[in-house]
């Protein structure tokens, strides 16, 4: 089996309140990404997932624990260590309108980490124009401003700056949320393309199990920051284990009247089910959602 290039043990995140008092996100995550694959990471709001991916990328506390990339441990980096990984680690954000400098053409968007990298402005021009195909923008879309452009062309700039040093992993926090089901599809579809054309690998973080499970392949389901079931994504969205797993499952909505009435009735059996304590999870993500 091929080593992990992200692994992540034990971590714990706690963010320091204002009265000694301390908020634990994250308690003891464990899982990993392999070279050139998805892993999904999926849980309603407030499960954490989002705050696994910061913690990644250096942007949350670790408190315990370790988070290795190819071997070396960057859970305490130091900042000009963070500099020189991101060479290696990128991100996409959620919001393909705030992600962007609206002042900067995307060209210029572009090229900024190129020149960062000491890559010089001839050869800069050309990897963008190279980017700009790899995303299928038009290769004037260098010399136009992101609020030129709609949700999914702008989180297809925001997808292509990532790329733009080749990194070997991406944090991709919730990158298709913002946008209709139409363009989803077709940005996930683009995800999937450049994975197979560079190897690039993916942690995604989503809120919707359908989308995990066009892209991933393997999952992990998060809640109250544990994760309380981790697999293949053919194991975990259609053979799952965990009762949160299968209520979250049967919490996405389907267009049938008749189905959707089942999976209702369902969820509530598997809610009532689950068992009631802090590890292993018992109320309805719709429910939970509602009453926040």
């Amino acid at each position: 089996m091929t080593a992990p290039l992200l692994s992540i043990t034990d971590l714990v995140v706690e963010y320091p309140g204002r009265r000694r008092t301390s908020f634990r996100a994250l308690h003891g995550v464990s899982l990993d990404v392999r070279p050139g694959e998805t892993m999904g990471l999926v849980g309603e709001s407030g499960s954490g997932k989002t705050t696994l991916g910061r913690a990644v990328l250096g942007l949350a506390p670790v408190s315990g624990g370790s988070i290795t990339f190819d071997g070396a441990d960057i859970g305490t980096a130091t900042k000009q260590q963070r500099r020189r990984l991101s060479r290696d680690i990128q991100v996409v954000f959620q919001d393909p309108y705030t992600s962007l400098n609206p002042a900067m053409r995307v060209g210029d968007i572009l090229a900024e980490p190129l020149l960062a990298q000491g890559i010089g402005r001839g050869d800069a021009r050309a990897r963008v124009a190279e980017l700009l195909g790899q995303v299928n923008l038009p290769l004037d879309a260098a010399d136009r401003f992101s609020g030129e452009f709609s949700g999914g062309q702008r989180q297809r700039v925001a997808i292509a700056r990532a790329l733009a040093i080749d990194p070997r992993l991406i944090v991709c926090d919730e990158p298709v949320s913002a946008l209709d089901l139409t363009t989803q599809a077709r940005v996930l579809e683009l995800f999937a393309e450049i994975q197979e054309r560079t190897g690039v690998a993916y942690l995604f973080v989503s809120h919707d199990l359908a989308v995990i499970r066009a892209i991933s392949h393997r999952v992990a389901v998060m809640y109250r920051g544990r994760i309380v079931e981790q697999g293949s994504v053919a194991d975990v969205t259609e053979r799952p284990q965990d009762p949160y797993t299968r209520s979250l499952l049967l919490a996405a909505p389907v267009p049938d009247p008749g189905e959707q009435r089942e999976r209702r009735l369902a969820r509530l059996a598997a809610s009532a089910a689950a068992r009631v304590d802090d590890t292993t999870p018992s109320t309805d993500p719709m429910t939970a959602e509602a009453a926040r």
